[in-house]
């Protein structure tokens, strides 16, 4: 179980390009299809699985909920799934008593849901579908009526766009995502066990930050039990967080899983900083690496501490 988690680990990573045409042939399964050339193509074959596991579960068909992944969540790209998890831009109203994220939408500062990881998005996004009253008559439907169902989610108010059913149902057959719709369980066996292990590991949840994932280190953890569990060599994870060799993890370290970026977010050009944070970090908690950090702020020296209200530029 392990191995499957960084044997795919390159899929899950969010993304840099635009759109091109997303098919499959015969019974072929995507992941058995020719690599992903873009964002789009990665995220569908990252997250279909879950889609059509959402399907079986709740009756939506897999086309609609990966057209609007896809549509809200920029392919994975949105400062929402990157910082939130959140992949269908689900704002945080009286009902909701998790987390909250919160950012500028349509000129308004808005709180967003915030959720552990991406399938307990795409299962809150399957249940506010089921559970509100005014989409009850889309489940009278069938599965592969995707064209119906784009045209009733805008007729029962799900979003203010005119244009949104043709949005939808444009990104469907542009991708053949209707394909999908005709998916069974055991279709999905095997990618659905590696997505899971993607999203968790041995009780570590996987999360983002700046595209890129990491854990939060627990208790016991060591370099050496990291290595093993995310198949990962303890060089390579110290260099892609900035550690020196004879450092020792402590309880709630960030450690990522692949290199950080030279530079964070477009939404994150500065940080200010907070009481007893260092220049390391700042790196962390924006997936940007430490000698980048230095050189875009050459007045401060390695691991120096920081006054409080300190302006840090990040990109």
């Amino acid at each position: 179980m392990k191995k499957l988690f960084f044997a795919t680990i390159t899929s899950l990573l969010l993304f840099t390009s635009c759109i091109s045409t997303f098919t499959t042939t015969g019974n072929q399964l995507p992941s058995e299809a020719s690599k992903a050339t873009n964002d789009s193509e990665r995220y569908l074959l990252t997250f279909y699985p879950v889609a059509v596991e959402q399907m079986h579960q709740h009756g939506i068909p897999a086309s609609i909920t990966l057209a609007q992944a896809l549509l809200e969540g920029g392919a994975g790209r949105s400062e929402l799934v990157q910082e939130a998890n959140n992949h269908f831009g689900v704002k945080a109203d009286k009902r909701w008593n998790g987390k909250s994220y919160t950012k500028w939408d349509n000129g308004k500062l808005c709180q967003f849901r915030v959720y552990g990881s991406a399938r307990e998005s795409y299962e809150d996004h399957s249940k506010f579908l089921t559970e509100n009253s005014r989409y009850a008559f889309l489940f009278e439907l069938r599965k592969s009526d995707y064209k119906g169902w784009a045209k009733g989610l805008k007729k029962a108010g799900y979003a203010e766009d005119k244009e949104y059913p043709q949005k939808l149902i444009g990104i469907i057959e542009r991708y053949n995502l209707q394909k999908f719709d005709y998916y069974s369980m055991a279709d999905i066996k095997g990618d659905l066990q590696r997505f899971s292990v993607q999203e968790k590991t041995n009780g570590k949840s996987v999360m983002r930050a700046n595209g890129l994932l990491y854990v939060k280190a627990g208790e016991s953890d060591t370099f050496d039990s990291l290595s093993k569990e995310l198949n990962i060599s303890k060089h390579k994870l110290r260099k892609y967080n900035d550690l020196y060799k004879k450092y020792k993890v402590k309880p709630g370290d960030t450690i990522y899983l692949e290199k950080k970026r030279n530079r964070a977010t477009k939404g994150n050009k500065f940080h200010t900083t907070e009481p007893g944070e260092s220049l390391y970090d700042i790196s962390q908690k924006y997936g940007v690496k430490l000698k980048r950090i230095y050189k875009m702020n050459p007045m401060y020296e390695s691991y120096a501490r920081l006054k409080v209200g300190d302006i840090i530029r990040l990109r």
